[in-house]
């Protein structure tokens, strides 16, 4: 996908634009019990996964948290 600096500039949807494959949904993980304390915005690291954002919708019943960079494997495999 190529980028594109102001999507809507031709009158188009920025929905156009979007990677349908930017959205995944990950159900039933575990988490430590503290995390429910914190509120948006909070900021975190999962170890090996990413840095993520405590989402605004979250609640104590459940847990939301929008990955924002991924961290790359460095471990070259032989």
């Amino acid at each position: 996908m190529i980028p594109v600096p102001d999507p809507e500039a031709d009158g188009r949807d920025f929905m156009e634009f979007v990677n349908p494959e930017s959205l995944k949904v990950v159900e039933g993980c575990k988490a430590e019990k503290g995390l429910e304390s914190f509120s948006f915005p909070s900021y975190f690291q999962f170890m090996r996964t990413g840095y993520f954002c405590f989402d605004k919708d979250s609640s104590a019943d459940k847990l939301i948290f929008n990955r924002s960079v991924s961290l790359k494997d460095g471990f070259k495999k032989k």
